[in-house]
């Protein structure tokens, strides 16, 4: 039953009106401390902890409880244990202790480990995450507890992405209050923020179940161009069909009942396409929060006869599905990318925003990187995403801002002197200091930062985890100059976020990142142009890159090395997969199809000749001529395919599909519309 109202909001959550009710004032305290500023747990509570969830959790009618956690497969696990323990023969009682809330046990070496574990080191460690609260996932015949939780292995090597996700918190908060002190403000908690947009397709069930490479793959392997897509634009905000908009409800509801602030819903660019946007929330909650919308999106689809398409690509030649990741950091209740109203704030915004342009220019390659996978290959560089080679947009103010203090001359504005920093003569900043650029991988966007390069299927938690880290290194850096230094601080200020500007402006581009020349002017600024998979893992495998990770203790070399090898391993399986169902599909479905058509057309004919007719040869020869030559093109095509399966090169399997899907989607045209084995994109496009 969907709510009118706001009553059933975090229902389903061990809030903190749940704490309070269900748990001792002092424990209730310590744990409430933790989740609000981060403070160590005491696991003296852990006990009393335990009792008060369980108490809480079959209240909301939950029999089972799980660790909830995310490991590198990209996705989330879960383990179900029933509260049940036996009390003598015949009788049992429900029981849940501290033990089995801060830790339990799973095997390791069934998930992606990159080398970490092998099959006889089965032995992994799940550690509850306090931060994130509880909360109830429910089914139709009952409900779950689910405890957020970090994994690990049996050696302490981090096999999931929230373990790197909160140490790279840590760092950058650490940096953070470091910079502040030397600013002189008074001590804050800082949070780190984010707000994930989802995109996603639907299409009708009965489609999906007749596309053996969507159930394989995601994507379509296979689908010629209609004639109308999103040429016309008149999908894009436009009027949310009746049974899109019961499924957006039914979405929003079990979010909300989950403390999500799901916020916004539309209609995409593509046909099909939708996008779900959050309210902004601390940033490791945000990802748990996230994992969470897609699961949702998933299995409310399928309540409605529909399915939800998260992968990057799921059609050729329309628009592909992105995460945009918009981050930002607070200090107590300022965000710190917001310009602000007098010298001193600003001083303040543009010291972060130097930190940040000079840690995507020196670390460019890692950002890159967290955006790999076989999916987001088919996407970036194409109609909405941005392109492979990460670049900042500031937009035409802050450009103009930049320039002014590199140069030390005034821009085309009142007042006539260079920029200061720090002393009343800088201006006051407006707020919407940017247009939007959607050809910009890294933008910022008034008071935070949009990394759009995610793809929609991809754990944010990965690229979140990398930007802390290297944004908390260029923090460091900014601090150890200004610790060296001797004299006046604003004008030391001055000087270095001069060099800085000066050092790294290269990185910051205002203009069409679709354009043919961008990739060029790219070059001659040596940015780094990562255009597949293949080439964007390498940066976990750079000696330097190691040594930062290292440094901070966000991840280790073990555990660079492993991801490396996750992410090969996923990449070149994913491409096998997409291969070997491309040339099923193409020998068992496609191909008798056409050889039944272009023989039946064969006996037309020779029947037709045989009768003696003079009309109607003509254009069945010419018909059957196509088919046939078809026929031959698709026999050829799928002995390239086979050969580039046999020997094992994904470059060449790519190729292989790429001409494979070329013969194919012509012939598409050509067959029986009766008779054509596979939906076609005007059917699951526009039919849902």
């Amino acid at each position: 039953m969907i709510s009118s109202d706001l009553t059933s909001y975090g229902e389903d959550v061990f809030s903190e009106k749940a704490i309070k009710e269900y748990l001792p004032k002092t424990v209730a305290t310590k744990l409430l401390a933790t989740m609000r500023e981060g403070k160590p747990l005491d696991p003296s509570i852990a006990g009393k902890v335990a009792e008060g969830l369980k108490n809480w959790a079959l209240a909301k009618g939950a029999t089972h409880f799980t660790h909830w956690f995310q490991p590198l497969t990209g996705g989330t696990a879960e383990k179900h244990d029933a509260f049940l323990e036996p009390a003598g023969i015949a009788e049992a009682i429900y029981k849940f202790s501290g033990k089995n809330l801060i830790g339990g046990e799973a095997d390791a070496s069934s998930f992606p480990s990159g080398g970490l574990r092998s099959t006889f080191e089965a032995r992994g460690y799940t550690a509850w995450d306090p931060t994130s609260p509880a909360f109830i996932k429910r089914h139709e015949n009952g409900a779950t507890l689910c405890i957020p939780t970090a994994f690990c292995s049996y050696l302490g090597d981090a096999l999931d992405m929230k373990t790197p996700l909160l140490r790279s918190i840590q760092v950058v908060t650490k940096a953070t209050e470091r910079l502040m002190k030397k600013f002189g403000v008074p001590p804050a908690h800082v949070s780190i923020t984010l707000g994930a947009e989802q995109e996603y397709f639907l299409i009708d069930k009965s489609f999906y179940l007749k596309r053996p490479d969507l159930l394989q793959t995601g994507r379509t392997v296979f689908g010629a161009a209609p004639a109308k897509h999103q040429q016309l634009d008149d999908h894009y905000y436009g009027s949310i069909r009746p049974r899109i908009l019961k499924f957006m409800t039914e979405v929003e509801d079990n979010l909300w009942r989950l403390g999500i602030p799901a916020k916004t819903r539309h209609n995409e660019v593509a046909p099909a396409q939708f996008e779900l946007a959050p309210m902004f929330e601390d940033l490791n909650l945000a990802v748990d929060h996230n994992m969470l919308i897609m699961e949702v999106l998933r299995q409310t689809a399928e309540k409605n006869g529909l399915v939800c398409l998260l992968h990057e690509k799921p059609f050729q030649g329309v628009n592909g599905s992105g995460k945009h990741c918009n981050w930002s950091i607070a200090y107590g209740d300022k965000n710190l990318f917001s310009p602000g109203n007098n010298p001193r704030e600003n001083a303040l915004f543009l010291t972060f925003l130097s930190a940040i342009i000079r840690a995507v220019d020196l670390h460019a390659d890692l950002l890159r990187m967290t955006t790999a996978g076989a999916g987001n290959d088919h996407r970036l560089g194409a109609n909405e995403a941005p392109p492979a080679i990460i670049s900042i947009f500031l937009g035409d103010e802050l450009n103009s801002v930049m320039k002014e203090i590199e140069t030390g001359k005034a821009e085309k504005r009142e007042g006539g002197k260079g920029m200061q920093i720090g002393v009343d003569t800088l201006p006051v900043l407006p707020r919407d200091t940017t247009d939007r650029n959607r050809t910009s991988p890294f933008a910022f966007t008034g008071n935070k930062f949009e990394f759009r390069a995610p793809g929609s299927s991809q754990n944010c938690a990965q690229s979140q985890m990398v930007l802390n880290t290297i944004v908390a290194e260029s923090i460091d850096a900014i601090c150890d100059k200004l610790e060296a230094m001797e004299g006046d601080f604003n004008t030391n200020l001055q000087a270095l976020l001069q060099r800085l500007i000066k050092a790294h402006k290269r990185v910051i581009f205002s203009g069409d990142g679709y354009s043919a020349d961008w990739p060029k002017e790219a070059k001659k600024r040596k940015l780094p142009n990562l255009a597949n998979t293949i080439e964007a893992l390498k940066p976990l495998k750079n000696a330097a890159n190691k040594a930062l990770f290292v440094k901070y203790g966000v991840l280790s070399e073990t555990e660079m090395d492993a991801r490396y090898e996750i992410g090969m391993e996923d990449y070149e399986r994913r491409i096998r997969i997409e291969g070997s169902i491309t040339l099923e599909i193409a020998r068992s479905m496609i191909r008798p199809v056409v050889a039944d058509e272009f023989s039946r057309l064969a006996t037309a004919i020779g029947q037709a000749k045989k009768d003696g007719l003079k009309v109607g040869i003509r254009g069945l020869t010419a018909l059957s001529l196509k088919l046939g030559a078809g026929l031959d093109d698709l026999h050829v095509k799928c002995e390239k395919m086979e050969k580039a399966l046999d020997k094992g090169s994904y470059a060449e399997q790519i190729e292989a599909m790429r001409d494979l899907r070329k013969t194919v989607d012509k012939l598409e045209y050509l067959v029986d519309d009766a008779r054509w084995p596979l939906p076609k994109y005007r059917e699951m496009l526009f039919i849902y």
